[in-house]
């Protein structure tokens, strides 16, 4: 499986496809995996995935392509370069919602099959979104990881980003919904940091001051966890108060290695790349349909189940801790 860096010789390749008039059967599967901008620390593991899912499929070359920055201009150029090329896919993490979707549009009419992923295109634009996760997964998640270090139970506070923070809000609702699941475990306040370092600072340290029984705070916000952490070790509760929730393995190694956090969670990218270069196979070979209730195969990450706007989630996010946060703090 041959990964390409980037797109080179427009001609050249346009004079290669001139010369064979009909594909033969062993010509591979093309798959465009087009990120948001080269260089992101992100991306590069996704492409590592779509290695990883291209090698289990055989027959297929991954084309790993971006614009050397993260604008919709720069994607747009990509993609028409990619019709040119008569490629068989192409999955990609928009820059804009809605600017992408006549370049998209030209590719599906061309024969080319189109999804997006982790950040999506408006449904004109592509026939099926893969989302990292789900609303009621990460409520779920945030939950769970707090309750995993309390066997006998405890108090818990949320620390989130503002009041007015759509996703946050859903997650929290949803993490509410399944609370009684988790026996023992209260929610004792939630307060707002609004996303910004120093006062998510100064609300994790006022929830030990007003909860001195505080046995764990729940940041859903990369911003809030890192602060929470910090408030921890500077308070020297270390193992008193568990600091848990969504945030980067490159910010949160430290509380790691400090123990202010037992374990966090968010969406591997490498898996995010597997899973949208199957599903790039799957509709590009025919061998699935994207249409509202489809359950289309993701190799190792099972199936993805779409719903009415043809979208679906992945997996439940992905749970980082002592065991692997050396092998992905490196990457983003």
């Amino acid at each position: 499986m041959k990964l390409t860096r980037r797109l080179f010789g427009g001609a050249a390749m346009a004079a290669a496809l001139m010369t064979g008039s009909v594909a033969q059967a062993q010509d591979p599967v093309r798959i465009a995996l087009v990120v948001k901008a080269l260089g992101i620390g992100f991306f590069e593991a996704a492409a590592k995935g779509a290695e990883e899912a291209a090698a289990e499929l055989g027959n297929v070359e991954v084309i790993y392509t971006g614009p050397t920055d993260t604008t919709a201009e720069g994607q747009i150029e990509v993609i028409n370069a990619l019709i040119a090329q008569q490629v068989d896919a192409i999955a990609v993490s928009a820059n804009d919602t809605d600017a992408l979707v006549p370049a998209l549009k030209k590719a599906m009419q061309r024969g080319i099959s189109v999804i997006s992923w982790d950040s999506g295109v408006a449904p004109e634009g592509r026939q099926l979104h893969l989302n990292p996760s789900s609303n009621p997964l990460i409520g779920n998640m945030i939950i769970k990881l707090a309750a995993d270090e309390l066997p006998e139970g405890g108090k818990v506070a949320v620390l989130s980003a503002t009041t007015t923070s759509t996703n946050q809000n859903i997650w929290i609702e949803e993490m509410n919904k399944v609370l009684g699941n988790y026996e023992g475990i209260e929610v004792v306040g939630t307060v707002y940091g609004d996303d910004l370092a120093d006062k998510s600072y100064r609300e994790a340290t006022g929830l030990m001051q007003t909860y001195p029984d505080l046995d764990a705070i729940i940041a859903p916000t990369s911003v809030g966890i890192v602060a929470a952490a910090r408030a921890v070790e500077d308070a020297g509760k270390v193992g008193e108060v568990n600091v848990t929730g969504l945030g980067l393995p490159s910010e949160m190694a430290g509380a790691i290695e400090s123990g202010a956090s037992k374990s966090f969670a968010i969406w591997n990218p490498i898996d995010l790349g597997y899973s949208a270069t199957m599903l790039a196979y799957q509709l590009a070979t025919d061998a699935a349909e994207a249409e509202p209730g489809a359950e289309i195969p993701m190799g190792r990450m099972g199936t993805l189940t779409l719903d009415e706007n043809t979208e679906g989630a992945m997996a439940d996010p992905f749970v980082y801790d002592e065991s692997n946060i050396d092998e992905f703090k490196g990457i983003f």
